[in-house]
């Protein structure tokens, strides 16, 4: 039965509720007999389908027609049951549109009510007073501690040394006093606008340095022989070298430094680096107390950096690059640590871009070959259980940044170095000290205007923790490290690659895998099976990573 359109909508009456018949004459318009049943008439047939025509739908209204008068009824009555339905499906769309709304209302209120990582404790406020309301050098270092900053940098067009972060180098210069730093710079093969840029840098420094800019060769990075012959150069052998040439005034130094900074090219704020290096895990005496204090470095307003370095305190992997970063494993210590809103986040290792370190390590201390659970470090104890690393001098006192030298093993040399000078940790105990912390106050972006946004994209972050779990969860976070639990010094059966012949070269060599019996070194943790190299060929992108030749096992 089609719609009547132009018939307009009736008014439904006033209801009014039927009373029983009386002897009354003005109710008897308005009255039922008593043996009146509640139940449609024949005649109530039309009325029934007029009434229900208006809103139900014209496909079951041929079912009704000729029917009799309890399918009408019945038909009425499921009809209506569609009402609680709509209404359902009514507040299911209101909440899609008002959840948006919510979550702005819920942003907002975190942002401005419980704002992540942005009322530091006091002592950072106070530093920061010092630094921004007077101009004497040296306002920002009130103990006087001696500070080598290291830095090897990569200026393709001499932007960093030019640009934003010369001039936060020279401005931590000066909060940090000029008679209190070394300052030591190293690039490899600069482009001439980096060389020229470097030059008019090194004129406004104001304090010793060692500013260098050459070409390295690459006979002097060590090599490792891969599968088909071929004697390639291991990615982190490089920046390690290029690393330890920026150490090397060090050797010669006449000072006993207190700190050693390193800088990569990241864009900071100077007092946010003087607050590294002198806030973070400060004690009763408002003196550091860490081997090791990093930033934490972001490549957008919201993603982290370097996971490549970064472990937590029981050498799990990162999560999901987004705060709080940790992924839920184990005992949670580095991720409760990171949405307790610590300013000493304890972990195994981290970069963040900007590091503070303990300088005695890269000097020379007896403390380097000790396996005290104190003062020694987990380096001491694998040394002290037979392992020798070509790379580091016998009975060396001081530490260097290092490789991986199995050839398909690879780990970052920032987190190796971490792990050499961390305390030795205590057998079965998660919650161990490593003397390592990432401190979340302290942030360094890789442009200037990811770090301008980092004020205010820090603010929410409180609200992220479920997600991050969920996701952490759905993509299978952390990765899974088979070595992740061999301490220093412990006895091991690894899987390395041994070649046939020695004397056999190109694709004449062959070889297998062989198990061997050795001494784990530290930083087993770091390390994921792999094998990335410098590209020397013309075809050949900067760096790769080179598959295995076989299944592996560990």
């Amino acid at each position: 039965m089609p719609f009547n359109i132009s018939r307009p909508r009736a008014r439904a009456p006033r209801y009014e509720p039927l009373r029983p018949s009386s002897s009354s004459s003005e109710d008897s318009e308005r009255s039922f007999p008593e043996n009146y049943c509640d139940t449609p008439k024949s005649e109530d047939f039309a009325d029934i389908e007029e009434r229900t025509s208006r809103w139900v739908p014209l496909r079951y209204m041929p079912a009704i027609r000729g029917g009799t008068v309890h399918e009408a009824y019945h038909y009425r009555s499921m009809a209506s049951l569609r009402r609680p339905r709509r209404t359902i499906l009514r507040c299911i769309l209101w909440s899609l549109v008002l959840l948006p709304y919510l979550a702005c209302v819920l942003v907002v209120t975190t942002m401005v009510l419980r704002p992540s990582y942005t009322h530091a404790p006091a002592h950072y406020d106070q530093l920061r007073e010092r630094a921004t309301q007077s101009l004497a050098p040296g306002r920002g270092n009130v103990n006087n501690e001696k500070v080598f900053i290291a830095s090897s940098i990569y200026d393709d067009e001499g932007m960093l040394a030019g640009g934003a972060w010369g001039k936060a180098v020279l401005d931590l210069v000066d909060l940090l006093g000029p008679d209190n730093v070394y300052l030591s710079i190293y690039e490899n093969d600069p482009e001439p606008a980096s060389k020229y840029a470097l030059e008019q840098f090194k004129e406004r420094v104001t304090c010793n340095s060692s500013i260098v800019s050459e070409h390295l060769p690459l006979d002097d990075v060590r090599r490792v022989t891969v599968p088909n012959g071929e004697r390639r150069i291991k990615r982190i052998a490089y920046l390690a070298e290029v690393r330890n040439r920026a150490l090397r005034p060090l050797q010669s130094a006449e000072v006993t430094f207190d700190k050693v900074l390193f800088l990569n090219d990241v864009y900071f704020d100077p007092v946010d680096a003087a607050q590294l290096l002198f806030s973070t895990n400060v004690d009763e005496n408002g003196r550091t107390d860490y081997r090791a204090a990093c930033a934490v470095d972001f490549i957008n307003p919201f993603k982290f950096y370097d996971t490549f370095a970064s472990r937590d305190l029981e050498g799990h992997s990162m999560g999901i690059p987004f705060f709080p970063w940790f992924a839920s494993a184990g005992y949670d210590a580095t991720r409760n640590d990171v949405i307790g809103q610590k300013d000493a986040v304890r972990v195994r290792s981290c970069w963040g871009g900007m590091i503070s370190y303990e300088a005695k390590w890269f000097q020379s201390t007896e403390a380097l070959a000790s396996t005290d659970p104190t003062e020694g470090t987990a380096w001491g104890v694998a040394t002290a259980a037979g392992h020798n690393d070509p790379q580091v001098p016998a009975n060396s006192s001081a530490i260097r940044f290092r490789f991986e030298d199995r050839t398909y093993w690879d780990a970052s040399e920032c987190c190796l170095v971490n792990a050499d000078i961390q305390k030795p940790r205590e057998p079965g105990d998660p919650y161990s000290a490593s003397g390592i912390y990432m401190n979340p106050y302290i942030r360094t972006a890789y442009d200037e205007r990811t770090l301008s946004w980092l004020w205010l994209t820090r603010r929410p972050e409180r609200l992220y923790s479920p997600i991050h779990n969920i996701l952490n969860w759905f993509v299978g976070f952390p990765g899974f490290n088979p070595r992740r639990l061999l301490e220093p010094g412990q006895e091991i059966t690894e899987k390395v690659w041994e070649y046939n012949s020695p004397y056999e070269e190109g694709k004449d060599m062959t070889g297998q895998w062989k198990e061997i019996q050795t001494i784990a070194p530290p930083g087993f943790f770091c390390g994921s099976r792999k094998l990335l190299v410098l590209g020397e060929k013309e075809d050949e992108p900067k760096w790769m990573n080179l598959p295995a030749p076989l299944d592996t096992i560990v």
